[in-house]
């Protein structure tokens, strides 16, 4: 098994979720639901991918959300696997109860 495919700790969670404060209602939405739904899943590489997408200013991070920009047009650099795998994570909808 990969370390990078390790589960994030305690620790390392609670650092993540602080760097994850937006100052956009909309990102920390989209944030907040993620973690709701993933936080216990974690990977370390699924944490250094949102650790990039955390660097975006809060109206590059909300076109990704929206997908009113592709990654490629936010920047060429974030076309990594890490960074696609918890953007599509970010854009899964919500499970709605019955």
């Amino acid at each position: 098994m990969d370390a990078r495919d390790a589960l994030i700790d305690e620790r390392v969670l609670s650092k993540l979720k602080w760097r994850c404060r937006r100052g956009l209602l909309e990102n920390d939405i989209f944030i907040e639901r993620f973690f709701k739904r993933f936080e216990t899943t974690l990977t370390v590489k699924q944490a250094q991918g949102l650790n990039v997408l955390m660097d975006l200013s809060d109206s590059d991070l909300l076109d990704l959300h929206l997908g009113r920009k592709t990654l490629a047009q936010v920047d060429s650099n974030l076309l990594q696997d890490e960074v696609r795998e918890v953007l599509s994570m970010l854009k899964q909808p919500s499970e709605r109860s019955p």
